[in-house]
């Protein structure tokens, strides 16, 4: 049995994770803590692997906590800069285990996300044009979010290894409307009441379109991927800092 404990159980995410891991078969509901616990209870004794879901303002306070306790995380709090990945990662050469921690980050958990960057990265290089849209509920408390900056990311890594130039925008005038630029590539965020998680990247090129969408409707989704990333770290995950559930699927 794989001893799990979850910080931000209480939370929108957190309290589905408790509840995918009571229900999981080789694994073990070890401590539910939320904001104002004390993260020392969690150790190595009663802990195989943390998931952390909270929000970004004290993610990464959490995460450094847990590496200096020893313990394994899973991390799906987005909001993360390279800067902070920075301090993860000396966080674990300095830390009790420095040939063994594991700590893995996972911008999205939906396995239709993943697969979206992934197609939207093997597309990129055949389009002049791209955008990307992200969609979620109003209380998600980033923007754009955090799949929708790697996502972009990987559209502009995969267009400048093909070559191409700058996306077309003779744009004059913009009160804001041409959405934020993340390497190039403009990123937009709506937030509307009935939304969950989704995202729209739009490839174009003279007379034609591809639209690449991944729709989470319901938390739930999410649930199959922290499952995954748990029982990866408590099995053949490499050591160190990993980031992406790409990582974990046989893409």
């Amino acid at each position: 049995m794989i001893q799990v404990s979850v910080v931000g159980a209480k939370g929108r995410m957190g309290s589905h994770v408790v509840d995918a891991v009571n229900g999981a078969e080789d694994m073990q509901l070890a401590l539910a803590l939320d904001a104002g616990d004390d993260l020392t209870r969690i150790e190595p004794a009663n802990t195989d692997v943390v998931v952390e879901f909270t929000v970004p303002s004290v993610s990464l306070g959490n995460v450094l906590a847990l590496i200096a306790q020893g313990v394994d995380i899973v991390v799906g709090t987005t909001g993360w800069t390279d800067e902070k990945l920075a301090q993860v990662r000396k966080a674990i050469a300095d830390g009790p285990r420095p040939d063994t921690q594991k700590v893995f980050i996972a911008p999205n958990f939906a396995i239709s996300a993943v697969l979206a960057d992934y197609f939207a990265t093997k597309a990129a290089k055949y389009f002049e044009s791209a955008e990307v849209i992200e969609l979620h509920h109003p209380n998600k408390v980033d923007a754009p979010s955090g799949t929708a900056i790697p996502t972009a990311h990987g559209i502009a890594e995969a267009r400048k290894a093909a070559g191409l130039g700058e996306v077309p925008d003779n744009t004059e005038t913009d009160g804001g409307s041409r959405g934020q630029v993340v390497d190039g590539i403009h990123v937009h965020a709506v937030r509307l009441r009935g939304l969950n998680a989704h995202e729209e990247v739009l490839f174009g090129n003279a007379g034609e379109q591809l639209t690449i969408r991944a729709d989470s409707f319901d938390r739930g989704s999410f649930m199959p991927g922290v499952l995954l990333a748990v029982r990866k770290l408590a099995a053949d995950a490499p050591a160190g800092l990993t980031i992406g559930l790409d990582n974990f699927l046989d893409l």
